[in-house]
């Protein structure tokens, strides 16, 4: 869970503060979304980590240094050129939005200074590293061409043009009153109300300012109608310590240690787990990012990096195979040649090079030419049998290319399922139980003293909100043993349709399940696959009965039929707001 622009508006003050007048001593890319630069202040060398992961994007001070590649990024190397040696002049804001801009003096020609600024856009799966000058973009660390956005593109040369700015009041500024009642003409659930009323206003203040309010948090803004003022108040008494620079760093923790919530203030509309308290806001963002769990271990990189190889040439493969399968497709072009030379061999002599004949296949009322390359040093039915020959071979190997292009992409396709698992394995025992997978399908070839195999860990257990049982597996092996071992025929299985993901079993226990639990296990199916980030994702579901696994597949693949498909919007806090996951 990132920061709302609110609380980034702290960590932004306190960024500033830290870093003005520091000199930009180095800078590292240990991955395609984060940067590390080194930043000296007399007396003490500071640390700034920026990320522009989709999923954990942020930006904060940090005191720890991951290993570095053996040869920098072409973007990390841009910004060594553009960036090391000079002085941070100002760290700030877009507004109140989570766009935070560094602005870096630098030398430039004839001596002249010159202002280059660096911004991170962290905002969820649009998030971006972008170099400018001048208001012209010199690179960014994702870019954003016209087949991926129709309205903004980020690319060198590029003018710089921000997020479209939203038509909210500023909580800074505004009249609590009035804030309140701008958010209670709205309709539906007072939380999304109070979200696209303010600027800057994330789902962890909405529901703070809600339970301070003595409001559950599922009240309607029909419902909160007679509490404008009680909400005003509190509305009030949360930002003044934010208006005045004054903030208390808190991070709330579910009771299994998983992140629920960080903020600039104080938290209590979470209950049970724990709080945090921090000196700082970066201490409290890295605290928060590293309780979602292990994402850079040594063995974790080793994996993705070895999967991510595989992948890369498994698809190399197939562009060849499908160049080679549509050459195989010509196959009846060489026979029907054949056919014709048969049929006219008495007008062909044997120095020709080529012949021009009646097409026997014509249907037209008089028949189309065709011109038929001939080998000279052969006779005319040689030059037939030839390519008869090539027809044959061609026709061969159509069946082969096939059978090879569809293993192909269903190896693929596994261990995209495979990657998608490692990304969002949590522990050490999710990694291990995937090296292991991978050692027993032959990808990693153990040296040396043998591992014990590890024990299983078990899949995640959700509760939907009207008390039925989601099992989700998190490894193609748990997908096995959860669908075909522990699964019963009549309850219900779900998977993302022709996406990568976990299988997901809804426990009926001999109930029909509620459409509202049907939508919420889809909801953790679409969630827990390749299609988190994206919308309105088919989620297939179909009872256990009519789910098998064919002989010889890989883990993790099944075929089903009687099934049905919802279309459901990945969302995490909904998913968080199921019961909390047990391994």
């Amino acid at each position: 869970m990132s920061l709302d622009g609110l609380s980034m508006s702290l960590l932004t003050a306190e960024l500033g503060k830290r870093l003005a007048g520091g000199r930009v001593d180095r800078i590292f890319q240990f991955n395609a979304f984060e940067l590390l630069i080194w930043i000296r202040q007399p007396g003490e060398n500071l640390r700034l980590l920026l990320s522009a992961h989709p999923e954990h994007a942020r930006m904060h001070l940090t005191g720890t240094s991951p290993d570095n590649p053996a040869s920098p990024p072409p973007f990390c190397m841009l910004l060594r050129k553009h960036l090391e040696d000079g002085r941070i002049s100002a760290v700030k804001q877009h507004g109140l939005d989570r766009i935070i801009t560094i602005g870096i003096d630098v030398r430039g020609e004839h001596g002249l200074i010159v202002t280059k600024e660096l911004t991170a856009e962290i905002m969820g799966k649009h998030s971006n590293i972008i170099l400018t000058q001048d208001g012209i973009i010199l690179d960014s660390i994702r870019r954003i061409g016209p087949s991926q956005s129709r309205y903004r593109h980020i690319l060198p040369g590029r003018p710089y043009v921000s997020p479209p700015s939203q038509d909210r009041l500023n909580p800074l500024t505004a009249s609590p009153v009035i804030f309140m009642e701008t958010a209670i003409q709205k309709t539906g659930l007072l939380e999304k109300a109070i979200i696209y009323t303010g600027l800057g206003m994330g789902p962890v203040t909405a529901r703070e300012i809600i339970h301070r309010a003595g409001l559950p948090a599922t009240v309607t803004t029909a419902q909160a109608s007679q509490k404008i003022n009680r909400l005003a108040a509190v509305f009030e008494e949360l930002l003044a310590p934010l208006k005045a620079g004054n903030h208390e760093p808190t991070v709330a923790l579910g009771p299994d240690k998983r992140l629920l919530a960080v903020a600039a203030f104080p938290l209590t509309f979470t209950i049970g787990g724990e709080l945090r308290s921090f000196v700082s806001m970066s201490e409290a963002v890295e605290f928060a990012d590293a309780a979602k769990g292990i994402r850079q271990t040594p063995e974790k990189q080793f994996l993705c990096k070895l999967v991510a190889g595989e992948i890369a040439k498994l698809q190399r493969k197939e562009t060849l195979l499908i160049q080679e399968l549509a050459e195989a497709e010509t196959a009846e072009d060489y026979r029907r040649k054949a056919d014709i030379l048969m049929a006219f061999l008495h007008d062909i002599t044997r120095e020709t090079t080529q012949a021009v004949l009646p097409d026997i296949y014509s249907e037209a009322p008089y028949p189309s030419l065709v011109t038929i390359s001939l080998d000279p040093s052969l006779s005319p039915v040689e030059n037939a049998n030839g390519y008869y020959q090539r027809y044959n071979k061609l026709k061969r190997a159509q069946a082969s290319l096939a059978r090879q292009l569809h293993q192909t992409r269903e190896e693929t396709a596994y261990l995209e399922g495979v990657l998608l698992s490692l990304e969002q394995a949590e522990t050490a025992e999710d990694v291990s139980d995937i090296r292991h997978e991978l050692v027993a399908a032959g990808y990693i070839q153990e040296t040396g003293k043998r591992r014990a195999a590890p024990s299983q860990s078990a899949p995640l257990c959700y509760l939907t909100s009207d008390g039925f049982e989601v099992l989700v597996g998190k490894n193609n092996r748990q997908n096995d043993q959860l669908t075909l071992k522990q699964a019963q025929p009549e309850d219900i299985w779900l998977h993302t349709k022709d996406i990568p993901g976990s299988h997901v079993i809804l426990r009926t226990a001999g109930r029909e399940p509620s459409i509202i639990a049907l939508q919420q296990a889809a909801m953790l199916a679409a969630y827990y696959s390749k299609a988190r980030q994206s919308a309105k994702v088919p989620v297939d579901y179909a009872k256990r009965r009519y789910v098998r696994k064919p002989s010889g597949a890989k883990p993790g693949f099944v075929i089903y039929d009687h099934n049905n498909t919802l279309y459901v919007t990945p969302n995490e806090e909904t998913v968080k707001r199921l019961a909390s996951p047990k391994k």
